[in-house]
């Protein structure tokens, strides 16, 4: 066992708060939807006790609507803005009032499948139970966040996306108000230098949806009808269809065949739409900005999660590949967030340039899928080597290969444990 191994278990382990995981420690007090995820599949390793733990901690924070908040609030805290209080949501535990990627999926079936492998006696019950909090989030998704049925989720808010001040919301974002009736405190700058984080004006768009929807009471009829912020996106839709698949794969072990028959239909009209998105002259998929009704075409990363999701054309597989090198051409760290060296990029800004494990994670698998052993085994060995020399940081400057944001990161963690095995 390395040593590295050894202070992946260590960061875990500090980072528990009680069968539940924080991010890091201040920076991120509390319980984060999808670094919980990934964070159950870097247990699975080696505590599957502890795997399932982390995923049925986070369904404490699951709405009667279906939807699975981006934070749970499970015990208080003073070094995060913003808190409970800023959400004003309802729910019998403190949570926030929106959603993140739904990796939820993929970690069940990680977990259940290590379970298995160990001849875990409690699996299928415990694999059910979470079973039908992600099934039940799933129709969420397909009902709040697709009502017109096009198969693309959209995001309301831009940390919806887990990519909250990425280059691909400028324009959208950029119509939102700055005008807030909650005062913008931030916290994250008093734990990171501010050249990391996103800008003040952001944070005051942020702060304006959450006002516009808490306004709404979280309905998401109303939200749906009043966002200033709405965008279709291939990031988020792509890993709800993994999911999807993965539960589908699940409902079929577990005998469960209405859900199964579900989740197909879900998954076929999805497929089709993100298919869709595809965009030749770019070489890379896209989102779509619901309000202005236009391509989002800035280069990010997100434009190539879609190959976690779909079984693709030899001649789309090739162009996606040919345009990944490009971006990490050069690069100490693949793979950067945004295009290098095109105006919106910034090594060091949180995910507008910086390259993140779980990024990679989803890319290695994509490109794995789709037949591109070689370059996801390049991805894999880079990550893993970042890792090993700079520690687990939040993510790394692309260029110089420095570990940047917050430190002792659960989920960077989690990713060593899985890519490095």
């Amino acid at each position: 066992m390395n040593k590295h191994f050894d202070e992946a278990y260590r960061i875990l382990a500090a980072n528990d708060r009680g069968g539940y995981t924080v991010p890091t420690d201040r920076l991120y007090p509390f319980q984060w939807n999808w670094d919980s995820a990934f964070v159950a599949m870097g247990f699975a390793t080696f505590d599957i006790d502890r795997a399932y733990r982390e995923l049925e901690r986070l369904t404490e924070g699951q709405w009667e609507d279906g939807m699975i908040p981006h934070i749970v609030f499970h015990q208080p805290s003073d070094t995060y803005f913003p808190g409970p209080d800023v959400w004003r949501t309802s729910h019998t535990i403190p949570t926030s009032g929106i959603t993140q990627p739904p990796v939820f999926g993929i970690a069940l079936r990680a977990v259940h499948e290590a379970a298995e492998t160990a001849g875990s006696e409690d699996a299928k019950a415990r694999t059910l139970t979470l079973f039908h909090a992600a099934l039940k989030w799933h129709r969420w998704w397909y009902s709040a966040r697709d009502p017109e049925g096009t198969g693309l989720v959209a995001l309301l808010h831009p940390w919806e996306s887990g990519s909250d001040n990425s280059p691909a919301w400028d324009i959208a974002l950029s119509r939102v108000p700055t005008s807030t009736e909650t005062a913008v405190v931030r916290k994250d700058t008093g734990h990171v230098d501010a050249a990391m984080r996103p800008r003040d004006e952001d944070y005051r768009r942020f702060i304006h949806l959450v006002d516009t929807y808490a306004a709404c009471g979280w309905n998401p009829v109303q939200q749906w009808e009043k966002a200033p912020f709405k965008v279709a996106e291939v990031q988020t839709t792509a890993i709800l269809l993994k999911a999807g698949e993965d539960l589908l794969h699940l409902a079929g072990v577990l005998g469960l065949d209405e859900a199964a028959e579900e989740l197909a239909v879900y998954n076929l009209l999805t497929r089709n739409a993100l298919q869709a998105q595809w965009r030749p002259q770019l070489s890379r998929f896209v989102s779509r900005d619901l309000i202005s009704n236009e391509d989002i075409d800035a280069p990010t990363h997100a434009g190539f999660i879609p190959l976690l999701a779909l079984d693709l054309d030899k001649d789309i597989v090739d162009a996606a590949a040919a345009e990944m090198r490009l971006w990490s051409n050069g690069m100490k760290v693949a793979f950067p967030t945004t295009k290098p060296f095109v105006g919106s990029f910034e090594a060091k800004r949180y995910w507008r340039g910086p390259s993140w494990a779980i990024i990679n994670w989803l890319l290695i698998d994509g490109l794995a899928r789709n037949g591109l052993t070689d370059m996801a085994a390049g991805l894999r060995s880079n990550t893993v080597s970042a890792i090993e020399t700079e520690g687990f940081a939040e993510y790394f400057d692309p260029i110089t290969g420095e570990g940047c944001g917050g430190l002792g990161f659960s989920w960077t963690g989690a990713a060593y444990l899985c890519l490095a095995e």
